[in-house]
């Protein structure tokens, strides 16, 4: 091998592997959108202590089957398992876009032979090549980089977006749950106050043998008690139900915890020690504004993509090869072929293609950014309606727990000096009426409280770990990095 020819394949391949010095920008935030205030305005003093972690706030609630139906979901939810596919797609397109960077290297081998004539006058003619192909495309303005930054921070957007259907599917079930538990514990009541108007109508039917009512007084009764007993199939129904979403959400057949959850359990509460993040620090941590910024960030790269996509493109390509006749010279140093080839083009008219293309890219970047403000808007206001739910709804439980204490002791009073023949049989009624529903409304708002908690906690940002996005632009750099170090040697 001559030293010319020599010089020019370590020229070429220098060329080649110098793709690998490309660098990706990092990933721009948005601009500041929505002005966001420094505490929330439902009363609450978010510097009263340190915000605890929310990546598991179904613990707080202090319910091991609650528990373990959220973890069971967050790994079989159909929604999750989806999202997570569509995650290791994007991962996957950033990969090859990442790959687009550098040199591609290609190797081939032929054998032919060939013969011409016929009779005495046939000859054979062998030949042998075997050789190296290498091109690159120089990223000159920058397309190349700017679709792989576009590409990495959809795959980021693909991660939040993977955290978003955590977060909603985490919610759902402990919502599901309290309405199970809420829905058993309606039951109870109603199983408890239809025996004790049984009760009242066995002492009524005990009167009228005596003479001492009529059958008014006996019919009343018995509809009171039935009315009640009427209640008891519509609880049921929604206790079964509300069991079949939570089988379903657990990525189960609808039937497959009823026989789990069949058991009564109390209502699950939150403490009441929640301290709340800043506004600001709420946004970070929540999943969909995560994605909305990458998404911003992904269409402002796409806009990058296409302007660099109106300017000439360059490439570079090197090949190297053996030429023989016959097999055993293959490897002769004469029958070495090399050659270097640089090539520009461009578009002299394309009737304002190229510019409309930067047009679109620029109004979908627009487009970006009215749906990152939307996302943020609806996080602050997810936060402050929680707050006030929760306000509002521990203030009427107070309440409440006193109608339904007051309601008990009048039920009592009446059917005692109904039995004395003190009172009629209409108060029994009024006051056997208000002492259900007192009750019902006690334990339905005991279910609300915990349901403002759930609620409050998924707008806070709650039920995933966001630690995986710092680690996702480190690969991407570790490739383009490794496959330069590869090229290189």
């Amino acid at each position: 091998m001559t030293r010319s020819t020599f010089a020019t394949i370590a020229a070429t391949a220098w060329l080649l592997t110098a793709a690998g010095c490309a660098s990706v920008a990092p990933i721009a935030a948005p601009p500041q959108a929505v002005e966001v205030p420094a505490q929330w305005g439902a009363g609450i003093d978010a510097t009263a202590a340190t915000p605890g972690p929310l990546a598991q706030w179904w613990q707080r609630f202090g319910d091991a089957q609650l528990s373990r139906l959220v973890e069971r979901a967050l790994q079989a939810n159909t929604s999750v398992n989806s999202a997570q596919a569509a995650l290791r797609q994007a991962r996957a397109l950033r990969d090859v876009t990442a790959a687009g960077l550098l040199p591609t290297l290609g190797a081939s081998a032929s054998a032919r032979r060939i013969r011409t004539g016929s009779g005495s006058t046939t000859s054979t003619v062998n030949s042998f090549l075997a050789g190296l192909d290498a091109s690159w495309e120089l990223d000159v303005f920058g397309g190349q980089r700017s679709a792989l930054q576009a590409d990495e921070a959809s795959a980021l957007a693909s991660a939040a977006n993977l955290g978003d259907v955590q977060v909603s599917v985490a919610a759902e079930v402990a919502l599901d749950y309290i309405a199970l538990r809420n829905a058993q514990a309606l039951l109870a009541i109603a199983r408890e106050n239809l025996a004790s108007q049984r009760e009242t109508l066995q002492i009524t039917q005990w009167r009228l043998q005596a003479g001492l009512v009529t059958s008014l007084d006996v019919e009343q009764a018995r509809t009171s008690a039935e009315q009640t007993a009427a209640l008891l199939p519509a609880l049921q129904k929604t206790a079964d139900q509300t069991s079949h979403a939570l089988s379903v959400l657990v990525g189960q057949a609808p039937s497959a915890l009823s026989a789990e959850l069949a058991a009564t359990s109390p209502v699950p509460a939150a403490p009441d020690d929640l301290a709340l993040a800043f506004p600001a620090e709420t946004l970070r941590q929540r999943a969909d504004v995560r994605a909305a910024e990458f998404e911003w960030s992904a269409a402002r790269a796409r806009v990058s993509q296409a302007e660099a996509a109106r300017w000439p493109s360059f490439s570079l390509g090197g090949s190297l090869g053996l030429v023989s006749l016959t097999l055993g010279s293959l490897v002769d140093g004469s029958s070495l072929v090399s050659s270097v080839l640089g090539s520009v083009s461009g578009s002299l008219f394309d009737g304002g293609a190229a510019r409309a293309q930067v047009g679109a890219q620029q109004a979908a970047l627009e487009q970006s950014l009215q749906d990152y403000r939307s996302v943020v808007l609806v996080a602050l206001r997810d936060v402050e309606d929680a707050l006030v739910a929760l306000r509002s709804d521990r203030e009427r439980l107070a309440h409440l727990k006193g109608a339904a204490d007051a309601a008990t002791n009048a039920a009592t009073l009446a059917r005692q000096q109904y039995a004395s023949g003190l009172v009629d049989f209409q108060t029994v009624l009024q006051t056997q009426r208000t002492q259900i529903g007192a009750q019902g409304e006690v334990a339905s708002a005991s279910a609300d409280i915990s349901s403002d908690h759930v609620r409050l906690y998924k707008a806070l940002g709650g039920g995933w770990t966001p630690d995986g996005e710092s680690a996702a632009v480190a690969a991407t750099q570790a490739t383009v990095r490794q496959a330069t170090s590869s090229a290189a040697h």
